[in-house]
């Protein structure tokens, strides 16, 4: 993908990122969900093809020929949801990213009400309250959610969730690294920027399978973690002040709330 960063039009109020891997049974009914929910807005929705091999990118294409807001972005062999969410927001337009996982499970009738929370911090990410997963991939989530809190301390219940509204500028000028998606609430914080949890719900997969193991996200998670608490020890910013205002070292407006 190019690394060129997308100028951001003053029409769009927000920019919508799903990355997806082989999830060509899911593309057309979560973009109309997405549209539904988001019709008081204006938006663009972008689908990262993560490297599919059935169908996915031409699933899309065909949804933006009947008319709906629809940006594909292809990358020419898997990299990882980490890189599909960097190559999406890179390319927005929109000030504001609203993300979701191509699978749908999350469900596009939270979007508004994180995306109304937006002025009260730089990420909003989702807490999925009630999960609609086997046990087997709640227990994991369970561990990992609990040893990230411990080694991290962010303050967040459910950093799995790929339900997150945040401010674009903030998020690309965090480090970037495989499985970053993760770990966003601590380097937002480390960013100076405020971060809301709110309660979103979670549906069962209907179509498609999942791309995880059981081992994907705990322990390559655990190495993750002592990468993030190395790079928060690392990073010690000071205040600015500017006419008697202090403001958050990044610059960026929105990371003081």
């Amino acid at each position: 993908m190019s690394s060129v960063v997308a100028p951001i039009p003053t029409d769009l109020e927000l920019s919508v990122v799903i990355p997806a891997c082989n999830e060509v049974e899911n593309v057309a009914p979560l973009a109309r969900e997405i549209v539904a929910a988001l019709a008081a807005c204006r938006i663009e929705i972008l689908f990262v093809d993560d490297g599919s091999t059935d169908g996915t990118g031409e699933a899309v294409l065909a949804l933006q020929a009947e008319g709906l807001p629809i940006r594909l972005l292809t990358h020419s062999f898997r990299s990882g949801q980490s890189a599909a969410v960097c190559s999406g927001v890179r390319h927005a337009r929109a000030e504001w990213i609203a993300t979701l996982d191509g699978d749908g499970q999350n469900d596009p009738a939270d979007l508004p009400k994180l995306f109304a929370a937006r002025e009260r911090a730089a990420l909003v990410i989702g807490h999925r309250t009630t999960r609609r997963d086997t046990w087997r991939r709640r227990l994991q989530s369970r561990v990992a959610n609990a040893v990230r809190g411990a080694m991290l301390g962010d303050g967040t219940p459910d950093t799995g969730c790929g339900l997150k509204i945040m401010h674009r500028s903030t998020f690309l000028a965090l480090p970037q690294f495989d499985h970053m998606h993760r770990f966003l609430p601590a380097l937002f914080q480390r960013a100076g920027a405020s971060v809301l949890s709110l309660p979103v719900a979670h549906r069962p997969r209907e179509r498609g399978s999942s791309k995880y193991g059981m081992f994907d996200r705990l322990w390559v998670g655990i190495v993750d973690i002592f990468g993030v608490m190395w790079l928060r020890r690392r990073w010690k910013p000071g205040l600015v002040v500017i006419e008697g205002e202090q403001v958050a070292h990044t610059g960026e407006s929105r990371a003081r709330h």
